[in-house]
């Protein structure tokens, strides 16, 4: 098995709010492509399988980055699950496009807390699952530092469900209440993501945006996705007709990941989906 390191570090944005990271990759001296890995609406850096699924890249020969947004619920401190509430309720679509911003410049900072000779800052790649897919998407069509990127199960637009909720009671009552299946957790989600997303529309609207991106995309998404229509990965195929696209079979909307996740392997489906990733990403070097 190839000997890896693990460095976690700290992520400064603009915006001000700290948010926590972590590299791990096989030293090897020589430079190495980047996957920066984006999680989801309600998810984190380390839940379910994702420490396994770092550590899968890095054995394949990649340095592999995933992060915390900084308004996703977790803090500097304490990152091992949602607890920030208030934090997470004030999140929005341009504060996680500056957080990658911030982290895409650290990594290609010299004086960064990552080595700089074991990255190969050529090939960086984006992987985003669900709303992160959303957000990658939008992060390469805006910065030629993306060499490509894949999405696990992702939005194809990030107003698809406002429609089902009461807007005019949100914006008067200035939050809505999500609950966190997993955990009970109400949630709030105050209305200044709505202001967020109407106020940058041109910048947000994934069926648009995605139609100005020129790096290659590969699209995945599990056939028995319970959470997002199989339909998304169509709709975003038919607005990047040169996208790949691998719908698979028995794979549900985390890939077969749950939290907590005991198990030694990845799931069957994250590994299927990581497969494909790293072919793509090699066949795009």
């Amino acid at each position: 098995m190839t000997t890896t390191l693990k460095v976690d570090f700290v992520v400064y944005p603009e915006h001000g709010r700290p948010f926590t990271a972590d590299a791990v990759y096989p030293q090897t001296g020589k430079p190495k492509p980047v996957v920066i890995f984006t999680h989801g609406f309600k998810g984190f850096k380390d839940w379910g399988h994702y420490n396994l699924l770092a550590q899968y890249f890095a054995e394949q020969g990649f340095v592999f980055i995933k992060f915390n947004f900084a308004y996703n619920g977790t803090t500097v401190d304490n990152y091992a699950d949602l607890h920030d509430l208030e934090a997470f309720g004030n999140n929005n679509f341009t504060l996680e496009l500056d957080d990658l911003k911030a982290l895409l410049d650290l990594v290609e900072n010299v004086e960064g807390p990552l080595p700089y000779k074991e990255l190969d800052l050529e090939h960086i790649y984006l992987i985003g699952h669900s709303r992160g897919g959303g957000t990658v998407i939008l992060k390469a069509a805006e910065d030629t530092r993306v060499k490509a990127v894949a999405t696990w199960a992702a939005v194809n637009k990030f107003d698809q469900r406002w429609d089902e909720l009461e807007n005019d009671k949100w914006e008067r009552e200035g939050v809505q209440w999500i609950t966190n299946a997993r955990t009970g957790q109400k949630m709030p989600m105050y209305y200044q993501i709505m202001e967020n997303y109407l106020a940058n529309k041109q910048r947000l609207e994934i069926p648009k945006v995605i139609q100005k991106m020129q790096q290659p995309l590969l699209i995945l998404h599990g056939k028995e996705d319970e959470t997002l229509p199989i339909q998304m990965a169509h709709d975003l195929q038919t607005w990047k007709p040169d996208a790949e696209m691998h719908l698979l079979p028995g794979a549900d909307h985390s890939f077969g990941g749950m939290h907590p996740y005991e198990k030694e392997e990845l799931p069957e489906a994250a590994r299927a989906a990581a497969d494909l990733s790293i072919a793509f990403f090699r066949k795009h070097a």
